[in-house]
């Protein structure tokens, strides 16, 4: 774990022969939300976390919140999930196909590692062959490269699918082959296989699992086909569950108290309208075009083929980002282009846009936006920028000008070692460091030595 935040090195070997160098940061190419945390890779496979880390589900050693994001793995992470509601746990991926888990486990036995003990490391939970993972409340789900479906965690409500409602501590196989996607919810599943179809397990009280069948105590615990073909894509929520068909229409199920399934049959006040809590049936939203869906606890994301930005359901917190704090019952454009990538938290959600910055928006009492504050915003809000670099020029014959380009509101400091093995930083004199700004010598640096910069964040 590296206390250090926006590390970033350039080695500037002798001054005098310098005319600039450039040490970019990495893009965010993936991102996961969480209860009250968040987490994203980086394209050179790093993992950062921020929010709450009482149960260490950051996995930095410590259970200790931060609002800043926080290096954890340094490389080779290639998928990520963050637990629901109130599991507060982690799981993610690394180029080796293992699966690693990190957070709560006393309550119920989300990790899979065969005890019942929280940690706030990473633990090595498969050694390989996993190609993805979902993580539910106190459950979790994750494929093989055989197409085999895993399951393990709380089973209360049969969200294991195992025919059972018996909770496991041990990663337990459910489909022996031909599933491709998966998706957990607060205590159900889904998930597709390769002819399109969609099936479901778990709790169905509110019709989460669109078999047209929902009522108190109603539960199923093997995995049931709700539709039979040309599904794509699939997301669950709270007690709600989303999906795309091959022909671009979204299309939803289950409760709709807060107007999360975006067909305009409830009043945005949560009050519920003659058809009860929802829809047990799949119910086309949108007819096309929909390419990307992400499901909150009680608010729904999804994207066009455009790159635009659109929301519905609970917004108490500012989790649809349109400014207000308005349930809205009917899909709301909150960003009109340039989105490739959306999460949906309990009360916040993340994007990514093309040029690989991240975006927030929602409730932020554990710092889980990352902002560097713990206040809450009902707009889109840059967290990490397209460009976030290190920039050196020679001013005369040996002063050097850094320039950093950085986030907006955030200080950074200035370290300068001239060594890497072992590092021995040390603070530098520079003109007030803030976001945007250069950062200047007071005192040049000695051209006939190795200097390695690093700019971190500072409170």
């Amino acid at each position: 774990m590296k206390t250090e935040r926006n590390l970033i090195q350039i080695s500037l070997l002798c001054a005098a022969m310098l005319q600039a160098a450039t040490s970019g940061a990495q893009p965010v190419t993936n991102i996961s939300a969480g209860d009250f945390h968040s987490l994203f890779l980086k394209s050179n496979g790093s993992l950062w976390a921020m929010g709450n880390n009482f149960y260490g589900q950051l996995g930095d050693g410590s259970n200790i919140n931060t609002n800043r994001p926080e290096q954890i793995v340094a490389s080779n992470v290639t998928a990520i999930a963050a637990s629901d509601n109130q599991g507060n746990h982690s799981l993610f991926l690394k180029s080796d196909g293992s699966l690693w888990a990190m957070g709560r486990n006393d309550i119920y036995p989300a990790l899979g590692d065969g005890s019942n003990v929280n940690t706030n490391q990473p633990e090595q939970i498969v050694a390989g062959n996993v190609t993805a993972i979902a993580a539910g409340d106190f459950h979790n789900l994750f494929l093989k490269s055989d197409g085999s479906l895993w399951a393990f965690g709380f089973n209360g409500f049969g969200q294991l699918g195992d025919g059972t409602y018996t909770t496991t501590n041990r990663p337990k196989q459910i489909v022996s082959s031909n599933v491709t996607a998966i998706a957990a919810g607060e205590f159900h599943s889904l998930f597709l296989k390769g002819d399109g179809s969609l099936w479901a397990m778990g709790k169905n009280y509110s019709g989460q699992l669109g078999d047209g069948t929902a009522s108190s105590f109603n539960t199923v615990n093997v995995p049931e086909e709700i539709v039979s073909t040309n599904v794509i894509a699939i997301a669950a929520g709270g007690n709600h569950s989303l999906f795309l068909k091959r022909d671009g229409s979204l299309w939803a199920m289950g409760n709709n108290q807060f107007g999360q399934l975006g067909d305009g049959l409830y009043n945005t006040n949560g009050s519920t309208s003659t058809l009860g809590l929802g829809t047990n049936r799949p119910q086309q939203i949108v007819t096309s075009n929909v390419t990307a869906v992400a499901a909150g606890y009680s608010h729904s994301i999804f994207l066009k083929n455009n790159g635009s930005l659109w929301v519905m359901g609970y917004n108490k917190y500012g989790q649809l980002g349109d400014g207000a704090a308005i349930n809205t019952n009917r899909p709301e454009q909150i960003v009109s282009g340039n989105v490739r990538a959306i999460a949906g938290g309990n009360s916040h959600s993340l994007f990514l846009k093309s040029d690989g910055s991240l975006w927030a928006f929602g409730l932020n009492s554990s710092g889980q936006l990352g902002d560097g504050s713990l206040n809450p915003t009902n707009r889109p809000e840059l967290i990490l920028g397209a460009y976030n670099q290190i920039s050196g020029r020679l001013l005369g014959s040996t002063n050097i000008q850094l320039s950093f380009v950085g986030i907006a509101g955030a200080n950074y400091a200035l370290d300068r070692s001239s060594s890497l093995s072992p590092p021995n930083w040390l603070p530098q004199l520079t003109n007030p460091a803030g976001s945007f700004g250069a950062l200047l010598f007071t005192n040049p640096p000695d051209p006939a030595t190795n200097n390695f910069w690093r700019i971190r964040s500072v409170p």
